[in-house]
């Protein structure tokens, strides 16, 4: 299952969990909408992971945890910090991404 961010939190969803993979998107952007179903059914598939979605422009405190200077970015979170992100349109580089985190 995706969280989806409602509010500028996503230090304490990271803070509370071991492992969190997110996707930083915003409506606009084409390749994270394209990304989005692929983000889900990688959550499905994973377990000991939290995989949360947010949006990079309502939420710019959630968006400093990681360098998003380009979208999609996907970031990789444990036992509290930070340990990798891509930015890419392409699910394999997604998937080793989160292989190398879980």
């Amino acid at each position: 299952m995706v969280q989806e961010l409602e509010q500028d939190n996503l230090g304490d969803i990271i803070s509370n969990n071991d492992t969190v993979i997110v996707q930083y998107s915003a409506s606009w952007c084409g390749n994270c909408r394209i990304m989005k179903p692929k983000f889900k059914k990688l959550a499905s598939e994973t377990e000991n992971a939290t995989f949360v979605m947010a949006d990079a422009e309502k939420f710019p405190e959630s968006r400093k945890l990681a360098t998003v200077d380009n979208l999609p970015t996907f970031a990789t979170f444990k036992n509290g910090n930070f340990v990798n992100q891509v930015q890419t349109n392409k699910f394999d580089v997604l998937k080793e991404l989160v292989n190398e985190t879980v």
